[in-house]
């Protein structure tokens, strides 16, 4: 699988995601895919703050990537 394939994979996934996340005032940006075995996104809008974005990064969001790409080890939330 290239680089190219991953990225789409991690993006269909995202959009998967995208419309629960939307549905509490949040959305999610994919920042970068690093040696095709780590995702960086950012949480976004309500997910920022919410006291369960960690809970939905890992039970969500990386359960949801790893369905679509399973060679991702890890997804990282970047905060600004």
């Amino acid at each position: 699988m290239t680089a190219n394939d991953i990225k789409a994979n991690v993006e269909k996934a995202l959009e998967e995601i995208r419309p629960f996340l939307q549905s509490d005032g949040g959305d999610i940006e994919l920042i970068s895919i690093d040696n095709d075995t780590s995702v960086k996104v950012r949480l976004q809008g309500a997910c920022v703050d919410c006291s369960v974005n960690q809970m939905t990064l890992k039970s969500g969001v990386e359960m949801t990537i790893k369905k679509y790409a399973p060679q991702i080890q890890e997804v990282i939330n970047i905060v600004d």
